[in-house]
């Protein structure tokens, strides 16, 4: 471990720190990508944890219901009701969308898998 990361990696109080922390952690992503076998996979996963832990405390998320995570999603990736066809028609979507209709299980799995995001973005 070099001295850079020994810094990043023993304490993140600050945003300073947080900021050094994502810069390794992009780095380590990039050396590494989803190798376990990798030497410093195990330096990558605590990393993250250390930085979800920072990120929970001063950027918590606001409690949003599942159709919100669902609206910025699609303003994000510039989607319209027809191109989620994997969850359901226009119709059900905008009706989801409108907190008409609840998300299920198999829509939240797919919408975790096709944005790739865990599913519980979606069950706050």
């Amino acid at each position: 471990m070099d001295q850079k990361t020994q810094i990043v990696f023993k304490d993140i109080l600050h945003e300073e720190k947080y900021e050094q922390a994502i810069t390794k952690l992009n780095d380590l992503i990039d050396e590494i990508g989803t190798n376990e076998e990798h030497p410093l996979y195990h330096l990558l996963d605590t990393l993250g944890t250390i930085i979800e832990a920072y990120e929970t405390e001063h950027y918590p998320l606001p409690n949003c219901h599942g159709s919100d995570v669902l609206a910025y999603l699609m303003e994000e990736h510039k989607l319209t009701l027809s191109d989620l066809p994997e969850i359901g028609s226009s119709e059900t979507i905008k009706a989801i969308l409108n907190k008409e209709k609840a998300l299920t299980l198999n829509q939240l799995q797919q919408l975790a898998e096709r944005f790739h995001i865990n599913i519980k973005v979606f069950l706050n």
